[in-house]
């Protein structure tokens, strides 16, 4: 148990589900968007990203921007298999873990996504493990669905809003700092996992658990 602590919040890309955004660079790249690295990154990002991050357009609309700052010709198919190039695998491991958190935590999943990238998580969540990353949480918040994304702090409003959660008592896991500094803005408890740490290596040690077992 965390002292003080009765609520988690976890991000899903890079805390959970493990992604790589160079993947996504270099296939563009591939498809002749040379400069791709300039207009998306984990910190940085032209508009029509947060947009489909926030629903305001749709994924034909997305596709449809990229295909304008294309140097040829590319495909929706090639758009969408490049967009979903960084994401890895949700290590079983992870999942587990949130099964034990769960009996003495509240696990609240808040994701700055889109519906191309939550279709293709849970496909790989279904496939490796024959359930969907929602199972693990009480309540899940995609920035594609809900409106609004980090790190504008009214998501984080909304979530403590929604679930009458105290700032002080609740804990927001990420990867990306400028999501943390927005939480610690409202009195969020924060742990910012830098490269090359994991939850479950430092800090949370699971102990072995079957994923199926309750």
């Amino acid at each position: 148990m965390i002292e003080g602590i009765r609520h988690i919040i976890f991000d899903l890309g890079g805390v959970l589900l493990n992604i790589d955004y160079s993947l996504t660079e270099q296939a563009f790249k591939n498809c002749g968007i040379e400069n791709f690295d300039q207009i998306y990154s984990q910190l940085k990002q032209e508009k029509f990203f947060d947009d489909l991050e926030t629903g305001k357009i749709t994924s034909g609309e997305f596709t449809q921007s990229i295909q304008q700052i294309a140097a040829h010709e590319i495909s929706e198919e090639q758009i969408i298999t490049a967009w979903n190039a960084m994401l890895l695998d949700l290590p079983v491991k992870r999942l587990q873990l949130l099964q034990q958190l769960r009996n003495h935590y509240d696990l609240i999943l808040l994701s700055n996504t889109n519906e191309i990238h939550e279709a293709a998580f849970n496909k790989i969540t279904q496939q490796a493990h024959g359930t969907l990353i929602g199972a693990f949480f009480d309540k899940i918040y995609f920035s594609h669905r809900v409106g609004m994304r980090k790190p504008d702090k009214e998501i984080f409003e909304r979530i403590l809003n929604d679930t009458g959660f105290k700032p002080q008592e609740t804990l927001f896991i990420d990867d990306s700092p400028q999501h943390i500094k927005s939480a610690e803005m409202l009195g969020i408890q924060t742990i910012f996992l830098e490269k090359g740490m994991t939850i479950e290596d430092h800090i949370f040690k699971p102990k072995n658990q079957d994923l199926t077992s309750s």
